[in-house]
């Protein structure tokens, strides 16, 4: 007995208008969360002091923000400056009366809180340590970038190598950025050497990009 003839369909090419739905589709580009506005890469962002968020922001509207106290002050647009100065890293031991677990922080004036907090990266992203107002207080009573920071916007970044340690006053997207790549990187109990290999790029772009403090900044 012959198997009976089976018609095989073969499908035509599908009809014109679903062609963009069978196409990879290209990422959605950013817009600024305040106006709509299509970003480039590299744009500004601004902090919602409401919600303790970061908004991207368009060349406008970071402009618009920059003014203190402009939309009632709920956004403020976070600086481009890292500043580097050797002297206001603290001490090995006022570092130990801060009573960070981990030899990299960061710390910022919160606003709403009324004082200064410090966030250190884990695999989990920016963990928040508790410390002690008095020991802030002696452990950057000399540092001339904790006199310059500016609160909820800007960050001083603290990295310690042994008995050395590096300071910068940074922006803290920037600061939250460093938080990204080693959430990506992490692995293990200590990070592992790639989020080490990660830390070190980051640390040298920084001292490539950062600049002393003017003139007029460190005397009032």
């Amino acid at each position: 007995m012959t198997a009976p003839h089976t018609a095989r369909h073969r499908p035509g090419p599908a009809p014109r208008g679903l062609h963009r739905f069978t196409r990879p589709r290209p990422p959605a580009p950013e817009r600024c969360e305040l106006c709509g506005t299509a970003l480039d890469t590299g744009h500004r962002h601004l902090v919602d002091t409401t919600r303790r968020s970061l908004a991207c922001a368009c060349p406008p509207c970071a402009l618009l923000f920059d003014r203190p106290g402009a939309g009632g002050g709920r956004f403020c647009t976070v600086p481009d400056r890292v500043l580097a100065d050797p002297g206001s890293a603290p001490s090995a031991a006022a570092w130990a009366a801060l009573h960070i677990p981990v030899a990299l922080a960061f710390f910022f004036h919160h606003s709403g809180l009324g004082r200064p907090v410090a966030l250190c990266p884990s695999p989990a992203g920016a963990t928040e340590t508790e410390i002690d107002p008095a020991a802030w207080d002696t452990a950057f009573a000399d540092s001339r970038l904790a006199a310059l920071l500016a609160p909820d916007v800007e960050a001083l970044l603290v990295r310690r190598t042994g008995d050395a340690a590096d300071c910068y006053l940074v922006p803290v997207d920037t600061a939250y950025e460093l938080v990204g790549r080693m959430r990506l990187h992490w692995t293990g109990f200590d990070g592992g050497a790639e989020a080490r290999a990660a830390l070190d790029t980051f640390f040298t772009a920084l001292a490539e990009r950062a600049t002393g403090i003017p003139e007029e900044a460190a005397h009032p």
